[in-house]
């Protein structure tokens, strides 16, 4: 480590600065985020270490573009060492104090690229979960009038269609409307959905480690991008072992048993 570190808490609108040199506290700080920035471009080959939150990804990033040494640590570990109630200036020397620790894990972080993944996936996933949610609503209500759900008649769409078209159910025209605009709202997120899985085929391209994964056996594009930020970010304890990793892409080793002993041999799908 250089000399001179700096512990970094980042909170949503100011930011502690810890500054440690020479085994000794020169001061902890508040700054606005503009004047931390500036604060980088002053000085040079720092230490600086960030708390790991949501935007310390960014402040990272931003840090070694100035020429810094900038890490992450685990808020886990920060809080196990701050001696003190839970303050800002409190938890910008626990900062300090575990990455003082000898043989302590820094937090690789993510890039930007594998930022952008994540929140291509982020937003494809509430979405999911958006049209089972507005899917199961429809089920359930158009139930309470007796008008059940069936493959056989083209699923839901069949059923909202007819009960929209049948002028002799005794629907009003406020529930025909309000009914209508429930079903748009579930075809908009199919649509989504489908852009979302362009976006990520698209973005996919430009990465040769995510091409690499879907060229395994039944990995496809979803699962060779969570497994890219995962092997990427291996040190947030997604896998413990390459064993593990290789457990959660399929591959498993070759067994051969007949009762007697057992014997494993190199892996497989």
């Amino acid at each position: 480590m250089k000399n001179t570190i700096v512990g970094v808490d980042l909170a949503k609108d100011v930011i502690q600065v810890c500054i440690y040199t020479n085994k000794k506290v020169r001061s902890n700080i508040e700054m606005t985020p503009p004047e931390f920035i500036e604060f980088l471009a002053n000085y040079t080959s720092l230490t600086i270490v960030f708390e790991a939150c949501g935007t310390s990804n960014y402040w990272k990033q931003k840090a070694i573009s100035l020429g810094h040494d900038a890490r992450l640590i685990s808020a886990k570990l920060v809080s196990v060492v701050r001696q003190n109630q839970k303050t800002d200036k409190n938890d910008a020397l626990a900062i300090i104090q575990a990455a003082l620790l000898p043989d302590v894990t820094f937090i690789s972080g993510k890039s930007i690229e594998q930022q952008q993944l994540q929140s291509i996936m982020r937003l494809r996933e509430l979405c999911v979960k958006q049209k089972t949610a507005a899917g199961n609503q429809l089920t359930s209500l158009l139930l309470e009038f007796n008008i059940k759900v069936s493959s056989r008649n083209s699923g839901l769409k069949g059923a909202v269609e007819s009960t929209l078209e049948d002028a002799e159910n005794g629907f009003s025209f406020e529930f025909r409307k309000a009914l209508s605009e429930a079903w748009q709202l579930y075809l908009s997120a199919i649509k989504s959905i489908h852009t979302y899985d362009e976006c990520l085929e698209c973005a996919i391209e430009g990465h040769t480690d995510c091409k690499k994964l879907r060229q395994i056996e039944g990995v496809g594009t979803l699962n060779a991008i969570n497994l890219y930020i995962a092997l990427g970010c291996a040190d947030l304890g997604v896998f413990n072992k390459g064993k593990d990793a290789s457990a959660c892409i399929g591959l498993t080793p070759i067994q051969y048993s007949s009762g007697g002993p057992l014997c494993q041999d190199s892996c497989r799908l």
